[in-house]
């Protein structure tokens, strides 16, 4: 696997860890026996670094459709196949929670995936984290061209960077009502910096495709004063949807 993608997942992973855990124990565990863990599918698991999280509340299984991804995740010790989130290897109602992370917004046929999903899971679907880099924000006015270079970079590698605001028709389309929110996700100075050569690594790979060095170059270069003199300010809003099946529907 490349190292900048084993890096840019981890990191995710352990920026929203909290609020994923949050969401599943006070919305999702409630509905289930205190001490009882549910099973779960992670849908598009990647290395499994969202599944080593959920393992605290739900007894989990993964699936990939790239066999590098599944053979990374099995090495750590965990459940992965490998399989197409468009046609799930899985039965009706097989699983109690069916989830996904930052899936949905590569995917080539949203809606039909997330149908898949509601027709595995007895109970719940749920979009852990899809970004909207439509809604992001870069201060000062210097960086404003980030955000346009990497929603065009995202779109050249086919994916969706504006997913995170249509998760609710998405699921409405498969005949789900879904509560949809906004993790935290405003970073102090402190964590900007400890973030930026990260962050920088993660918007110049989204954007490496275009061939803007030179504005790519201006924008670090303004986001360094920016951190340097303290008014640096970025905002990137990743929502999750949580969406309850009816009792006894396996659609």
């Amino acid at each position: 696997m490349d190292p900048g993608i084993d890096a840019q997942l981890r990191r995710q992973s352990l920026w929203l860890r909290e609020s994923w855990l949050w969401l599943m124990r006070t919305k999702v565990m409630p509905g289930y026996p205190a001490g009882t863990k549910p099973t779960a599918l992670d849908v598009g698991c990647g290395p499994g670094f969202v599944m080593e999280h959920m393992r605290d509340v739900c007894h989990v299984k993964g699936v990939d459709i790239d066999p590098e991804m599944v053979s990374s995740a099995r090495a750590r010790g965990l459940a992965v196949i490998q399989g197409d989130a468009h046609d799930l290897p899985f039965h009706d109602g097989e699983f109690d929670i069916v989830y996904c992370t930052f899936v949905i917004m590569w995917l080539k046929d949203p809606a039909k995936a997330l149908s898949e999903m509601a027709r595995v899971s007895r109970r719940w679907v749920i979009c852990l984290a899809e970004p909207d880099v439509g809604a992001r924000i870069d201060h000062p006015e210097e960086l404003g061209e980030v955000k346009d270079l990497v929603i065009k970079g995202i779109r050249s590698e086919g994916g969706d960077p504006l997913v995170g605001r249509k998760l609710r028709g998405l699921l409405g389309s498969c005949g789900l009502e879904a509560e949809v929110g906004v993790h935290a996700g405003v970073w102090s100075l402190e964590k900007l910096r400890q973030e930026s050569e990260d962050e920088w690594r993660y918007i110049e790979t989204a954007a490496g495709g275009l061939g803007r060095t030179e504005d790519l170059a201006r924008a670090r270069e303004a986001w360094k004063k920016a951190l340097d003199d303290g008014s640096l300010f970025q905002f990137s809003p990743v929502f999750y949807a949580l969406a309850k099946k009816d009792e006894g529907s396996h659609r």
